[in-house]
């Protein structure tokens, strides 16, 4: 469990993470200098402004101006409902594999069980656009992986994320669990169609930010997120990616770190296998199932899930979507805020036309018609006239063996 700090204390903490104009970099230097937050604030000017700049010196022998006392009154207000935690640097339990990157965060904001953040973890990233033959694997790999002990982590983005997370929760309560690194504030879930991915995530595994709360989507943010992701996790796998996407982003700070870069090929004719063919020949290692990634990484350490206070040991075995869902309603959490993207999400569209829910269903690879009716819900009779006139105009093939698959243009 992490520290409970003496309330000056926190709010010394907090308030260092807050100040404004002060980066990260300048933060850790100060206490680097002085040692604990509310030690810097002890200082003299003049002595603070051996590690900052004349002006940031006497600004930290103020008192904090009224927004951001209203920040620290808003974080220890979260702090107080359940299963909400802040792990400081100096935090005993603070991950220990993000205190070997260069920047570690101040503050880590954990929603769930905080324990998790130092289990043995595999990352599982990849393409928001997610063929259903990626998202497919993604849970399946993560779900094996989960099974086997290790904890999975992503960052809760639409596509290959969302499917690794999904497959971690489907290990149920004996698995790995699942951690999800936000880009946003705690508080906020983005994209907002995950918002009950993230109940359930937060119920069962944890949700960390190292944003303040409040903190909505901004681009910039996601790339540090990433690097939170590679720098928890062991090895990181890339289920889905384009040549230019925050993927390879994440999976070259992995290599950076020293961490293990995995890559699963696809085909030569999908824009979202090129990534990871590029991966591949950068000396990324290729697997084909979660064996491949057990055998290179060896055992996690067991399988037994670290547990907190707060977490309700009652729940049995491997938990249906049903289940789920039973534990996963928006008030169990109503902390947790959604934020849209800019872009409407599909649902928010004109529902689109069977044949090309179907041909979007039928990814680059050959597929049975059983398959398809399971990624559409489409009734088998509507799916086969889709199919007949989707064949007709050359879009799809029949193959000899009864599969289906999209003709290259």
């Amino acid at each position: 469990m992490p520290v409970h700090l003496p309330i000056e204390e926190l709010r010394a903490w907090i308030r260092l993470s807050l100040e404004p104009g002060l980066g990260p970099v300048q933060a850790r230097q100060l206490l680097a200098t002085a040692g604990l937050p509310h030690d810097v604030y002890d200082q003299s000017a003049a002595a603070l402004s051996k590690a900052v700049p004349e002006a940031m010196a006497r600004q930290l022998t103020h008192s904090p101006d009224a927004r951001t006392v209203a920040s620290i009154d808003a974080t220890l207000a979260w702090l107080a409902q359940p299963r909400h935690h802040v792990l400081t640097l100096a935090d005993p339990t603070y991950p220990a594999s993000l205190l070997d990157t260069h920047d570690p965060p101040l503050l880590l904001y954990v929603n769930g069980n905080p324990a998790l953040l130092s289990r043995p973890a595999i990352a599982i990233v990849g393409a928001r656009s997610a063929s259903p033959a990626g998202q497919d694997n993604a849970r399946a790999f993560s779900r094996f992986l989960a099974g086997a002990g290790w904890c999975i982590v992503s960052g809760l983005a639409e596509g290959i994320d969302a499917a690794a997370h999904e497959g971690a929760l489907q290990a149920g309560p004996e698995g790995g669990a699942t951690v999800a690194v936000l880009g946003t504030g705690i508080d906020i879930v983005y994209p907002a169609r995950n918002l009950q991915l993230a109940h359930q995530i937060a119920e069962h595994g944890a949700l960390v930010s190292e944003f303040p709360l409040g903190t909505r989507a901004i681009k910039h943010q996601f790339p540090r997120r990433n690097r939170l992701v590679a720098g928890m996790a062991r090895g990181v796998l890339v289920v889905e990616a384009a040549r230019q996407s925050g993927s390879l982003i994440t999976a070259r700070l992995a290599g950076e770190l020293g961490r293990e870069v995995f890559a699963i090929p696809g085909s030569i004719h999908s824009p979202l296998s090129r990534g990871c063919h590029a991966l591949i020949r950068q000396g990324a290692k290729l697997v084909e199932s979660g064996q491949d990634i057990q055998d290179e990484l060896g055992q996690p350490g067991g399988n037994t899930l670290p547990r907190d206070r707060d977490v309700d040991h009652g729940k049995s075995g491997r938990q249906s979507r049903d289940h789920n869902a039973d534990h996963s309603r928006p008030d169990r959490q109503p902390h947790l805020r959604a934020t849209k993207a800019r872009a409407a999400a599909p649902s928010e569209h004109a529902p689109a036309s069977v044949p090309a829910r179907v041909l979007e269903a039928l990814g680059h690879d050959p597929v049975h018609v059983d398959l398809l009716v399971t990624r559409t819900e489409i009734a088998l009779p509507e799916l086969q006239a889709a199919l007949l006139k989707l064949e007709l105009s050359d879009a799809v093939a029949r193959l000899p063996d009864g599969r289906y698959q999209r003709r290259q243009p």
